[in-house]
């Protein structure tokens, strides 16, 4: 890793071999294709069989299917190291407004960014939110910053500072199939905070063993030991350990519409600076709630749910945030196209943009 991007894991190779234009978002997804994407989001390294059991099906058949959508894009299973595993880092959220034509090329140009963690072109006053994610002491933010609001297209950038990541988690799916999942969200399932892993777990074959799994997060023990030369036995007593040690965190990325989901919205929620945590609290039980963090500005909470549809975001919003005591009110932008989560590439928002006639389209709704 060189030295400009020390701390944040390295750009990933194209998470697909499968050209971006076969990737068909709006191809039939069945019952069992969703129960199979739910199970990997629970645990991307879960094992055919124990994902049968979840789904219902023959081993032979959830195997084959699951397979399919890997292939083919659909879903993605990736391992990233926690932040701040080789030195202290800080987060901060970027919203960008571009000029007229070029959300698309500067998401791309972001995208690229190894210190970008997650990018979304949005409906709203916005064009793109993106984290940036920055390694080392003050000293990094300027330059860092500076260089990504160079890219052209850039018309006016906002950088906030995230102060306290209370949540970030996967599985958001199994509020599709689990009667209980509305109440309360698995705290399991959360991303390790960051700056909480000691940077002395790693060492060079943890690190090459983690770059492999974050192109294949599902690739085998024994494949990891042939390609690096190790036996297969000390990859699985390493890999245990950093995930004990909350080292690893594993990434499954499914598009919101594969699970029938419609309704991918960010919040810029504002609170009560005394009732920050406690609203916080309220809103990680949640399972709908898949990331919030407190943000410097405004005594803000920085809010992504993902819901099934427009009348459940509005129940969830009127029901559930109205009524919480401390929150003064919100603002709101919904996700078109999510392009990198936790640092890799998503396989299919090329597919969304490619034809001149689907980009003037999406860029003319972006705006």
């Amino acid at each position: 890793m060189d030295q400009d991007g020390e701390g944040v894991p390295a750009p990933s190779a194209r998470p697909t071999d499968a050209p971006v234009s076969s990737i068909d978002l709006g191809r039939e997804i069945s019952d069992l294709d969703r129960r199979i994407m739910v199970a990997l989001q629970q645990d991307g390294r879960a094992s055919w069989t124990s994902i049968a059991e979840f789904a219902g099906a023959s081993v032979s058949t959830v195997t084959r299917r699951g397979q399919q959508m890997l292939a083919e894009g659909i879903v993605r299973v990736g391992i990233v190291p926690t932040l701040g595993s080789e030195g202290h880092v800080e987060s901060f959220l970027i919203r960008i407004n571009c000029t007229p034509g070029s959300q698309v090329r500067v998401a791309e140009q972001l995208v690229e960014s190894p210190y970008v963690r997650f990018v979304t072109l949005v409906t709203g006053k916005f064009d793109i939110f993106a984290e940036v994610v920055i390694p080392g002491d003050s000293a990094n933010f300027t330059r860092i910053l500076t260089g990504l609001q160079a890219i052209p297209g850039v018309e006016r950038w906002r950088s906030d500072l995230i102060m306290h990541t209370y949540k970030v988690s996967f599985d958001w799916g199994r509020q599709l199939y689990d009667s209980h999942a509305t109440a309360a969200s698995d705290p399991q399932g959360y991303m390790p905070p960051p700056n909480s892993c000691d940077p002395t777990h790693f060492d060079a074959t943890d690190r090459a063993i983690v770059d492999e799994l974050r192109d294949n997060g599902r690739a085998s023990f024994l494949s990891l030991a042939s390609k690096l030369g190790v036996n297969e036995s000390s990859v699985r007593r390493r890999y245990e350990r950093m995930r004990a040690a909350g080292c690893l965190t594993t990434v499954t990325m499914i598009p919101a519409s594969a699970l029938g989901m419609s309704a991918e919205t960010l919040l810029m929620v504002r609170v009560e600076p005394s009732r920050i945590d406690s609203v916080a609290h309220t809103l990680s039980q949640h399972v709908s709630v898949r990331f919030l963090a407190s943000s410097l500005e405004e005594n803000s909470l920085y809010c992504e749910i993902i819901l099934p549809t427009t009348e459940t975001l509005h129940d969830f919003m009127t029901g559930t945030i109205a009524h919480l005591k401390g929150v003064r009110g919100w603002s709101a932008s919904m996700e078109l196209v999510f392009m990198k989560r936790g640092f890799i590439e998503t396989p299919w928002w090329r597919s969304q943009v490619t034809t001149p006639d689907a980009l003037a389209g999406f860029e003319g709704s972006a705006s």
